[in-house]
């Protein structure tokens, strides 16, 4: 049997790629069937809210599939199976589109925290709560929210009466994890790392890593809280963000992006 060694760095990439996007999307499946069965009756108020909470985690793992594959870490090597992977993670995270989803993230990295990232605020709001509107809004026009909106309704009643499923199963584990994980994203993905401090910018990123432990940034938001890292290091995937952005706490010797990738046992995607 070979050992991890003996594999290239893109093999293992691969390798450590597919588990994690197979766990992920097994958990979403396998939670989304069980929590839809759920005799809510049976089950006390706080765990039905730990559940929404496990929901909206795993909900979460579908946007950071498809963000890894806009960046062609998923599948590194095949465009074809690493975006076919994507199509299918942003369709269960909401129903978008990949292509027009790959299309705005490029835009948000070539002009992070600036006019023209669908990201950012409109450049004079810069309230949380107005930067969240539009966040929610710069990645589709009103065609695409209406045809979102069509795809939602139909799936919502198909589930409902085809499955007989209980509609408030559906409102508390699949409507509310969608919201609760747009939340999520934004605040621990955009707001925390792109708002500007008081004394302005200082990268060109205008991006800032947390300093949360790797667990709590796992749980937060998968990394993505580590947000200078992954500007400044958009091939690595998001399993390999906490080396960099540890290396960098501890004022090891700065490398270049390829110097840090070869590090970090990767390969370039393309």
């Amino acid at each position: 049997m070979s050992s991890c060694t003996d594999l290239s760095p893109m093999a293992w990439q691969n390798g450590r790629s597919r588990r994690n996007t197979l766990m992920i999307m097994g958990a979403w499946l396998l939670s989304l069937m069980l929590c839809l069965a759920l005799p809510l009756t049976a089950v006390p108020w706080y765990g039905v809210v730990g559940l929404v909470m496990l929901r909206s985690f795993c909900h979460t793992g579908m946007f950071i599939i498809a963000h890894d594959a806009a960046h062609g870490t998923l599948w590194v090597g095949d465009r074809q199976r690493n975006d076919r992977w994507g199509q299918v993670a942003i369709f269960l995270y909401a129903l978008l589109p990949f292509d027009r989803f790959v299309w705005n993230h490029g835009l948000h990295h070539d002009r992070a925290g600036r006019v023209g990232d669908p990201d950012y605020h409109d450049g004079r709001n810069s309230h949380p709560l107005r930067w969240y509107g539009k966040f929610m809004t710069g990645y589709l026009d009103d065609p695409l929210r209406f045809q979102i909106f069509i795809w939602f309704t139909v799936f919502f009643h198909l589930v409902r009466f085809v499955f007989d499923v209980q509609i408030t199963n559906l409102l508390l584990f699949w409507v509310l994890p969608i919201l609760l994980s747009s939340l999520q994203l934004f605040f621990f993905g955009t707001y925390l790392p792109h708002r500007e401090p008081a004394q302005g910018y200082t990268n060109p990123h205008h991006a800032y890593s947390n300093g949360f432990p790797e667990w709590l940034s796992l749980l937060t938001c998968y990394h993505f809280g580590y947000h200078y890292e992954h500007h400044e290091f958009p091939h690595l995937p998001w399993f390999m963000l906490p080396k960099p952005r540890w290396q960098r706490d501890s004022k090891a010797a700065p490398q270049s992006q390829t110097d840090q990738i070869k590090s970090a046992g990767l390969q370039e995607p393309y």
